[in-house]
């Protein structure tokens, strides 16, 4: 695919300058989370399946991109050398193959990794293992396949644990694939407050990923998994006033200047608000985050297709035109 080719050109390797990563992060450009398919225990069991006509919908909506999130831990030996699921990887290769058929990129999230924000040191070796087959199986895909090394690290995978983590898993995925694009994001939810303590190998195919739910309490407002005192509130709105916009504006703010101070590209890796906040006000924030994103070079996904935040009403086979107008910025 066209994609590819740029992507591989971008990455190829020459005398005087370092490869481009942030060519290789443009090309990713406005995307879409496949999430509670993949990313359950088991696939439907959270009441999403990957189909292809999901895909194909995705493409035809102008889409760049699809990020599949992926409980790995769940498909895979609990000792050494942790092997995966022959059928599973199966399952990931027809995702892949889906993807490519309809020229979208794709970002292969590590996901749900519970053992590794629990007890790191434990889990680490797995971790490692993990990759060391993802990596091995993927070689051969396209430069339009990007790896993400694990989603919000959180709880006892601290700030300064994550910074050790990753060198050990990173140089696991270089042995067989050198130049692909790797996505890494802070600590602490991939937050942004998080960014100024993330330290990085020095890998110049490294894109960094932060996630965007401010406020909380709006975008998290009614859902079953949230805490109860946003679980338990519904009605708010948000409108986009000053204060609103001011708010968005300093998070993006502080993003893009540690972006510029380090060099390195962001991916806007999760936005999204639960279904039980009104249309409007996901409307008009969603359009908002998009704005303030691209108005910095951020590449995006949002999250998610068909499940809790869903743009895609998967009953009626159809977008939830605000969202989807938001994300295109129609």
């Amino acid at each position: 695919m066209l994609a590819s080719l740029l992507l591989a050109a971008a990455l190829a390797p020459s005398a005087d300058a370092r490869p481009d990563i942030a060519a290789a992060n443009k090309i990713l450009g406005r995307g879409m989370n496949l999430g509670n398919a993949l990313d359950a225990p088991t696939e439907g069991a959270w009441g999403m399946k990957i189909e292809p006509e999901y895909l194909k919908a995705i493409k035809a909506a102008g889409f760049d991109s699809v990020r599949v999130p992926v409980k790995w831990s769940a498909h895979a030996a609990a000792d050494a050398p942790y092997a995966i699921d022959p059928d599973f990887f199966r399952r990931i290769d027809e995702v892949l193959d889906l993807a490519e058929a309809n020229r979208l990129n794709v970002v292969l999230d590590l996901h749900h990794y519970d053992g590794m924000d629990e007890a790191p040191d434990k889990n680490l070796p797995r971790l490692v293992g993990l990759w060391k087959q993802i990596a091995s199986r993927y070689r051969g895909r396209p430069a339009s396949v990007f790896f993400e090394l694990d989603n919000e690290p959180h709880n006892k995978l601290t700030e300064a644990k994550w910074n050790e983590v990753i060198p050990p898993v990173l140089a696991e995925v270089r042995k067989t694939n050198p130049t692909r694009p790797v996505i890494v994001g802070p600590a602490m939810w991939n937050g942004i407050g998080s960014l100024r303590k993330l330290k990085l190998p020095d890998d110049p195919n490294l894109i960094v990923t932060v996630h965007y739910y401010s406020p909380f309490e709006f975008t998290h407002q009614g859902a079953e998994f949230a805490p109860p005192k946003v679980r338990d509130r519904t009605g708010l709105t948000w409108v986009g006033n000053d204060a609103q916009t001011a708010a968005l504006r300093t998070d993006f703010d502080a993003a893009a200047q540690w972006a510029k101070e380090n060099n390195r590209p962001v991916y806007l890796g999760e936005f999204g608000s639960y279904s039980k906040a009104d249309m409007d006000s996901r409307g008009r924030w969603t359009r908002a985050v998009v704005h303030e994103a691209e108005a910095r070079g951020f590449s995006w996904a949002y999250w998610e297709f068909g499940a809790g935040f869903g743009a895609y009403d998967r009953d009626k086979k159809q977008w939830r035109q605000p969202l989807l107008d938001a994300l295109m910025q129609k």
